[in-house]
């Protein structure tokens, strides 16, 4: 089974197990990591903006137009950010590290 590797807002790594398949955002759900998800990963939000290590980018698939238009939204944006509703547990990502940033924007509860 694949880990993950969290970096909280407080700099504290947690390491879960991660299935296959599961989208990153439900594995963080699943093991109470503090990633909002304000649209339940319908890709219509920027609440689970996490921010890739840089030595994982390359094993992710590319960001979809849709994704990127979504992240231009998102709170200090990187190089290396991503929705992590859009990242989809392989074998290939065992190990992944990914830092949540120090803050969300949500656009769902903005008038």
């Amino acid at each position: 089974m694949p880990k993950v590797n969290f970096i909280d807002v407080k700099g504290e790594l947690v390491t879960v197990d991660a299935n296959i398949g599961l989208s990153l955002l439900e594995v963080a759900h699943k093991n109470n990591i503090d990633i909002e998800g304000a649209c339940g990963g319908s890709l219509a939000c920027s609440t689970c903006h996490v921010i890739v290590d840089e030595k994982d980018f390359n094993k992710l698939e590319i960001a979809s137009e849709d994704e990127e238009d979504m992240l231009d939204l998102a709170f200090d944006l990187q190089k290396t950010s991503r929705l992590c509703c859009q990242i989809i547990i392989s074998d290939k990502l065992d190990g992944i590290t990914v830092t949540l940033p120090k803050a969300t924007r949500n656009i769902l509860l903005e008038d």
